[in-house]
């Protein structure tokens, strides 16, 4: 067969990604200046359409991970205000409400009306993720922005698009099958991407007429709740949407096991998404989704096009300061190129810049103390274990949480920093020889998120991307998302999957309706 088509050579973040096209990414080769210190205007509890504060009057701190200074006091919500929150979702789910009479072309204008006033905030917004998360602010707005009023709009589209079915039965009986929402769905969602994984929640929930109790990570609330505001001011009739800022232990666990959540998604680490069903069996056995952890393969074969798998490997593994769930952090590279790969790799981590992310660097600080010290305790395990580091390994300055981008070589399977989950800027390189040897290899982990393959050859593409167990498999490129294409993992990755068609059914009931058709007397 033909040999594959290479993707272009990287140009930018957003380009590099494969986020936008190339007449958006020339538009916004000019990313316009940040708001360096953006106004704070929402840190409570939102439930109604209104701002509130905790029951308890509780706040706690949310800091800025570039400084490790206090940006405000949040509401801190526990069990009490989750069921004011739920309580006020089902009043807005119960028949007869604006949100259950509401036509399906309604919720769609709500949702177009949401990604308009998201896009005319735009650079606040970024620039206030930015604040909260430490990322780069050129990745903030042309990357975290574009996809999320992406995914508004997208979503929006379904409303009136996924009807049910007229089934042919045997008998004298008319039946159909109806799409009815689940009802009240509980959603927890991380740190990583706090915009993007709010809008890859609520875009399929609100599309198929369900209401939204949600808990934004406690490191980043800021940018979840400033969206519910939006969403008010869009429309959306009270109770809809809830915001309940807090921890996983109080109000995390409460959304998990309340009695009047039909559903529950969690994107999040692996051991918190053990927790997740046990809890919600403890309750109502509500349905449950899970996004969780990944520790990807990207595998290189000696007839790629080296430049095209360095610039890929750098970005699929680095981007985000490597705190991405589809991090490729095990780069398996064939033996006969392997010696360059690792010399190319590491030139590039060399040049890339980190500092305050309102400035023009690569790459931001962590997102607070606690992953800081986590990532640079697994980088020393990797020393001790005789990997050999190749570049970085140390911290940046000594305020913020900043982490040199590092690179281990010569790492054998069966060291931890080949086997945990890192969530950093440190990349793995190891050696293969076969096929054989490789697909074993890549399948030696809990994890089944994703993975890249970068060849030529088609044949081998396609056999690779076959084989490999995994619920996303890019070929010559890494971390290309689109809301229409599904996301999930295999094993102990999660359960079930967002976005596109499979995404919308998982906020669906599936309802028959058999009715008998009278005869007509002969």
């Amino acid at each position: 067969m033909s040999k594959f088509l290479q993707c272009l050579r990287p140009k930018s973040i957003s380009s590099a990604l494969g986020l936008i096209s190339p007449v958006q990414a020339r538009a916004m080769s000019a990313t316009p200046k940040p708001v360096i210190k953006p106004e704070i205007k929402y840190a409570k509890i939102f439930i109604n359409n209104e701002f509130v504060d905790a029951v308890s009057g509780k706040t706690f701190a949310t800091v800025n991970p570039t400084t490790e200074e206090v940006i405000c006091q949040v509401a801190e919500g526990d069990k009490a205000d989750v069921d004011k929150a739920v309580k006020a979702a089902r009043e807005a789910f119960r028949l007869g409400s604006p949100w259950r009479t509401m036509d399906a072309s309604g919720r769609q204008n709500l949702l177009l009306k949401l990604a308009d006033l998201i896009e005319r905030d735009r650079n606040y917004i970024a620039s206030l993720e930015t604040l909260d998360n430490g990322k780069p602010f050129s990745a903030s707005f042309a990357v975290d922005l574009d996809l999320t009023i992406k995914c508004y709009r997208y979503h929006a589209g379904w409303t009136n698009k996924h009807g049910g079915k007229v089934v042919p039965m045997d008998g004298n009986f008319f039946s159909y099958v109806r799409h009815e929402p689940v009802g009240v769905c509980g959603q927890i969602i991380p740190w990583n991407f706090p915009l993007l994984m709010q809008a890859w929640k609520l875009g399929p929930a609100l599309a198929m007429g369900n209401t939204v109790v949600m808990k934004p990570a406690e490191q980043t609330p800021l940018t979840a709740l400033y969206i519910a505001q939006l969403a008010a001011e869009a429309g959306f009739p009270p109770g809809v949407i809830n915001i309940v800022p807090g921890y996983g232990p109080t109000a995390g666990a409460a959304i998990a096991e309340h009695m009047d959540v039909d559903k529950v998604a969690f994107t999040g680490s692996t051991e918190i998404g053990q927790l997740i069903p046990q809890m919600a069996a403890r309750s109502n056995l509500k349905r449950v989704t899970l996004e969780l952890g990944g520790k990807s393969p990207q595998i290189i074969y000696s007839d790629s096009n080296i430049e095209n798998a360095v610039n890929f490997t750098h970005l699929g593994l680095f981007f985000n300061q490597g705190q991405c769930c589809t991090a490729g952090s095990r780069v398996f590279v064939e033996e006969k190129i392997y010696k360059d790969f690792v010399e190319l790799a590491t030139e590039k981590a060399k040049k890339r810049t980190v500092g305050n992310p309102f400035t023009d660097v690569d790459q931001g600080p962590q997102v607070d103390g606690d992953q800081m010290g986590k990532i640079l305790e697994l980088i020393n395990s990797g020393k001790k274990e005789g990997a050999k580091m190749t570049v970085g390994g140390n911290r940046v300055g000594d305020k913020g949480f900043f982490i040199a981008p590092t690179i281990f070589a010569d790492v054998q399977d069966n060291m931890r920093i080949a086997k945990e989950e890192i969530f950093g800027p440190v990349m793995q390189i190891m050696k293969f020889k076969t096929d054989e040897e490789l697909i074993e290899r890549a399948h030696n982990t809990i994890y089944g998120l994703a993975a890249s393959v970068y060849t030529q050859d088609i044949d081998k593409a396609i056999y690779l991307s076959n084989s490999l167990r995994a619920g996303t498999v890019w070929i010559n490129c890494h971390n290309v998302f689109d809301a229409a294409m599904p996301f999930g993992g295999y094993k102990m990755s999660g359960q079930g999957r967002e976005l596109g068609e499979y995404g919308i059914e998982a906020y669906t009931e599936v309802k028959s309706v058999i009715m008998k058709i009278p005869q007509k007397n002969s």
